[in-house]
């Protein structure tokens, strides 16, 4: 029998608080979002940082700032989301698997850009805000095709 983790322990706990009763499936997948979640925080912490060091510090445009700070936060995404967030299939290769995440991660990159230059060029709305509707946009797409791709 696995030993659950904290996460595990805690989305029990509040299921049985507030007398919610799902199945094991719901359970686990509640836990996996939460996870999601906590890994999501921490990589748009660094998406954030490097976007704004990379603009205001290094005087960089807007997309390639974005463009910078996304990949550098992609890669924390990826060694969090294989060892923590996701029950990675273990039939499939890590070659196979990463390069299934960078490939979805490029299309979530061009979809982030996308939204920034509409925000930003086309709609003058500050680029931090801009980042803020391209994240949460991208991290729906990103959580669906990283649980059908990679578990």
């Amino acid at each position: 029998m696995n030993k659950k983790d904290k996460i595990e322990i805690l989305i029990e706990n509040v299921l049985k608080l507030f007398h919610i009763k799902v199945s094991k499936k719901i359970e686990k997948l509640l836990v996996q979002i939460f996870k999601f979640v906590i890994v999501g925080v921490i990589a748009t912490v660094i998406d954030f940082g490097f976007l704004y060091i990379f603009k205001e510090f290094f005087h960089l445009p807007v997309i390639l700032s974005n463009t910078l700070s996304f990949c550098i936060s992609v890669i924390y995404n990826y060694t969090a989301s294989v060892k923590w967030v996701f029950d990675v299939n273990s039939e499939k290769s890590k070659k196979k698997q990463f390069v299934e995440f960078i490939s979805f991660s490029i299309v979530g990159l061009l979809l982030n850009d996308l939204i920034m230059w509409i925000c930003v060029d086309k709609f003058s709305v500050y680029y931090l805000l801009s980042k803020i509707i391209a994240t949460a946009i991208v991290m729906v797409f990103n959580f669906i095709t990283r649980k059908m791709f990679l578990e």
